[in-house]
């Protein structure tokens, strides 16, 4: 019989040194509890509790997931629940070693993230990988993207999130903005002291942050490559999640909690390395300035701006970050040197940020959309044009820059046009995230709100 995908997996678990290595750190560490967490199409953590003593059973066996626990058991509006109805067969998760670590707020509980994978008993596609995982998706998809190009890519992520609580409220004067303000960043230093601590704990290599507008906050740790980036921010977010809870506020990556605030952003800083080379740079050039592969990997992620929308902006609310012009988010699809207007700003150290994504994005499939819209420009070879010099905002860019999508409707249209961003998933996955956003859509679109009310309520006669 032939191996398995899922076969590979359980072998690699099961081998004796690992086992008593995970087991000899489990025991010195005191941890009681293992959480075996999963990451859903919208970037949800779901998770099955097991006492450390089934450990090697769970690292050989894995455990088992609903099939719809992968779209976060929604049901559309028609009550079918998406992803393969109620009757669906279950997926098998299983853990990765390397990601074992315990919970620096309960040394009692560790956890390991997880790869999916259909179960042995399905037939045809038994031991396969499950071709709705986001996360196992891009380990994959980036293997592959090396395999043809020879390159790895390295991002680092910005996540901006607001925080909210009577204690966290700031004065900000009117026409002024409360960023960098060294107050209101003692005023969040027992929230970022504790942040920081527990990410070190979980083995994130913090590097710097500040306060950026009312109640926002933004933490970084150092780049990697592109798949650890993903699980880093997953973790990150939990992380902050524990530390609200301990401090009874909220901690929230809403993308624009209020109007004429900042919006959440998640900026993604891109660079592509062969070896120990960043080949979008030129050794020994102080100038900011890319090289030809570089250019045309930028190419790529220009050509494919709106095709990705959907995925670097997934929610109904993501779209208000583009309606506040002046707010930092991009509004065309352009590129500069330095020009924190445009949607890709070449930094120094031959870094291209990318300023699509935002507060709430699935960084497992930002990550593939951007792997697969930078080979398609590095395989064809495609110009970005030349940089904008002046602001994205007061109307002096080039008649040939495209408006981006603008609601999540448009972007979901652009998604399925956008044949090169769809190849970055399997069909399956496609599918799946395309329906459980049109339901969204389509639920935003039927819902009475507060605007509408102070809008029409009383207005005629």
């Amino acid at each position: 019989m032939t191996a398995t995908a899922l076969d590979g997996h359980r072998e690699t678990n099961s081998q004796e040194q690992l086992l008593r290595d995970l087991t000899e750190q489990v025991t010195a560490s005191g941890v009681k509890y293992v959480y075996y967490q999963v990451v859903t199409l919208t970037g949800r953590v779901l998770a099955k509790v097991v006492p450390a003593e089934h450990l090697r059973r769970n690292l050989e066996r894995g455990v088992q997931f609903h099939r719809t626990a992968i779209s976060d058991l929604q049901a559309d509006r028609h009550g079918e629940l998406l992803g393969g109805g109620a009757a669906a067969a279950e997926f098998t998760a299983m853990p990765d070693s390397d990601t074992f670590r315990v919970l620096p707020w309960d040394p009692s509980v560790g956890r390991f993230l997880c790869r999916l994978y259909e179960p042995s008993h399905v037939p045809v596609r038994g031991g396969e990988p499950l071709a709705t995982d986001p996360r196992g998706n891009l380990f994959r998809l980036h293997d592959a993207f090396t395999a043809s190009t020879g390159l790895r890519l390295k991002s680092g992520c910005e996540p901006e999130m607001t925080w909210l609580g009577p204690s966290l409220e700031v004065k900000v004067r009117p026409g002024a903005s409360p960023a960098y303000h060294a107050g209101n960043l003692e005023l969040m230093r027992p929230i970022y002291q504790k942040l920081i601590d527990y990410a070190q704990a979980m083995g994130l290599d913090m590097i710097e942050g500040d306060y950026e507008d009312a109640g926002q906050l933004e933490l970084n740790w150092m780049y990697d490559s592109c798949e650890l980036t993903a699980d880093r921010l997953i973790t990150y977010r939990q992380i902050c999640q524990q530390v609200a809870r301990e401090f009874g506020v909220t901690a929230s990556f809403m993308p624009k909690p209020t109007t004429g605030s900042m919006g959440n952003g998640c900026h993604h800083n891109l660079s592509l390395w062969h070896g120990d080379e960043n080949i979008l740079e030129e050794a020994g050039r102080r100038e900011l300035h890319l090289t030809e592969r570089g250019r045309h990997a930028l190419g790529g992620l220009l050509a494919h701006v709106p095709g990705s929308m959907a995925v670097m902006a997934s929610t109904v609310n993501s779209y208000k970050r583009f309606w506040d012009a002046g707010q930092f988010a991009p509004s065309r699809v352009n590129w500069g040197l330095d020009n924190k207007t445009c949607t890709v700003r070449l930094s120094s150290n031959g870094r291209l940020e990318y300023k699509l994504p935002d507060a709430s994005v699935n960084p497992y499939l930002s990550h593939a959309a951007l792997l697969a819209a930078m080979q398609d420009g590095l395989e064809r070879e495609l110009d970005p044009g030349e940089p904008q010099t002046s602001s994205s905002y007061d109307g002096g860019g080039s008649p040939a820059e495209e408006a981006l999508p603008l609601t999540l409707g448009d972007a979901l249209t652009a998604f399925d046009r956008d044949k090169i961003v769809r190849s970055a998933f399997p069909e399956e996955l496609a599918t799946l995230f395309g329906r459980l956003k049109a339901d969204e859509w389509a639920r935003s679109c039927g819902a009475v709100t507060d605007w509408d009310r102070e809008m029409y309520l009383e207005y005629l006669p």
